[in-house]
């Protein structure tokens, strides 16, 4: 996964964090310049309660762990002539929570847990002032994140609009051509077909040849709802004897407009 670098300040000391893995690592080789005099980070790693500290932490959240090398260790941590670098307690315990990076933002990181452990050391204020704009970070993060996330919401829900009106202009069957009103229609099914399908039952499946089924089987909720309208108004045409090219014109036009109601309307939404 790719490392995140980002720095915070802290008591007038820039201090880089480290993450990688959605793991949280700060830079001890920074904070060690706020701390007064001259001090290592290994002056800091050879103390007994220190080790203990990092014991319990590898414990809880490394199940590689080294337990025996880390009972040499904490057998000898606290005497005068003992030390430990951060690379020699990494290699002897195979520890997770410190870590050594090189490169441009190199120098001893720890997981934010042992960090703020390192903070008290230096001083209970630095480590107040630390957590503090830890957490200032990691909340303008997490807006950030919200705000993104929201973009990308709407950006989808305008994708689904754009992709749902395209389907809707799709359903709204075409003007129909002086070509369609010209056509003798060997049945009534056909000309309803062309009508609110802009085209008969064999060119759709000539168009359409791996498809099982007719138009109809393949038509949407408005559409078959329209069919049946135009079913019954066809019916009466014919009882007024209404010659078919006017029919086809009429029942076009109705199919046109009842299929703009219906994809509007919301009730006809919640039955699918």
């Amino acid at each position: 996964m790719k490392n995140e670098n980002q720095i915070i300040e802290v008591k007038g000391s820039k201090i880089h964090l480290f993450t990688k893995n959605n793991q949280d690592f700060i830079s001890l080789t920074d904070m060690i310049k706020a701390k007064d005099g001259n001090f290592f980070i290994s002056d800091w790693l050879r103390n007994r309660n220190t080790v203990e500290y990092l014991g319990i932490w590898e414990k809880i959240h490394n199940p590689d762990f080294n337990y025996g090398g880390f009972a040499i260790i904490k057998s000898q941590a606290g005497l005068n002539n003992y030390k430990i670098s951060v690379k020699e307690w990494v290699e002897k315990t195979k520890a997770i929570g410190l870590h050594a990076q090189a490169g441009r933002y190199g120098g001893t990181y720890a997981h934010k847990d042992i960090a703020f452990e390192f903070g008290m050391w230096i001083s209970a204020e630095f480590k107040i002032y630390l957590v503090k704009e830890f957490q200032r970070l990691k909340e303008q993060e997490s807006k950030t994140k919200k705000l993104e996330w929201d973009l990308q919401r709407t950006l989808a829900k305008i994708n689904y609009h754009i992709h749902t009106d395209a389907i809707k202009e799709n359903l709204i069957p075409p003007k129909i051509s002086k070509e369609r009103i010209n056509f003798i229609y060997a049945n009534e099914a056909d000309l309803l077909n062309a009508a609110l399908f802009g085209k008969t039952a064999q060119e759709w499946r000539k168009e359409n040849p791996d498809k099982k089924g007719n138009i109809r089987d393949h038509a949407a909720l408005e559409q078959l709802v329209v069919m049946t309208n135009l079913e019954s108004i066809n019916a009466m045409l014919i009882g007024q004897e209404v010659e078919q090219e006017e029919r086809l014109q009429q029942l076009n036009q109705l199919a046109i407009t009842q299929m703009k109601s219906l994809l509007s309307n919301k009730d006809v939404k919640k039955l699918k």
